[in-house]
């Protein structure tokens, strides 16, 4: 079971890997993404300032202002998600691929041993074709999943391709939200 867990912790980084890989050779390192994204980086950074200086002011010539800098940073964010979709269907159909080849070669072996008993509606993922009611067993799917998520997102900050925090912070930003 230790060599399976291992086995798959090694499938996630190899293809976090691949996947930034294909990312960078198809999206990252063109011109338009990075004029893109430091165009989103530069509008970030002073729609913070300026929301900082003017906070809540009620001039309305300052609310005009932050709603047109937010508009533009909200059409450029978009830009940038339609640069990035391209490659995403690309590596959607590889890895679909690969994970196809590895839920086989994995079917119904328990690959793990977890710590809790997942809610309810996660047994159909962490408990995928395995023999018994042990809601601790876990199938490679789930252990798949749960690693990918994580060594990807710190694959790219490691890479340098994550998001910068300036970008991170805009509420509407395709980054993510801002969390408080």
């Amino acid at each position: 079971m230790w060599a399976d867990t291992l086995l798959i912790v090694f499938i996630s980084v190899c293809t976090a890997l691949l996947g930034e890989g294909l990312t960078w050779l198809l999206v990252y390192r063109t011109e338009k993404y990075q004029k893109l994204k430091t165009e989103v980086e530069k509008q970030s950074k002073r729609l913070e300032k300026r929301k900082e200086t003017h906070g809540d002011s009620f001039y309305k010539q300052h609310k005009k202002k932050i709603e047109r800098e937010e508009e533009r940073l909200k059409i450029n964010n978009r830009d940038l998600s339609l640069v990035k979709m391209k490659s995403m269907f690309a590596i959607g159909f590889a890895f679909t691929a690969l994970l196809s080849m590895f839920n086989n070669i994995f079917d119904g072996r328990v690959v793990a041993k977890l710590p809790f008993v997942p809610i309810t509606w996660i047994h159909g993922i962490s408990h995928r074709n395995l023999p018994g009611d042990d809601y601790t067993d876990c199938s490679f799917i789930f252990l798949y999943i749960l690693c990918t998520m994580s060594i990807r997102q710190n694959i790219q900050k490691i890479l340098g391709f994550a998001p910068s925090r300036a970008a991170s912070k805009q509420g509407n930003s395709i980054f993510g939200s801002n969390p408080g």
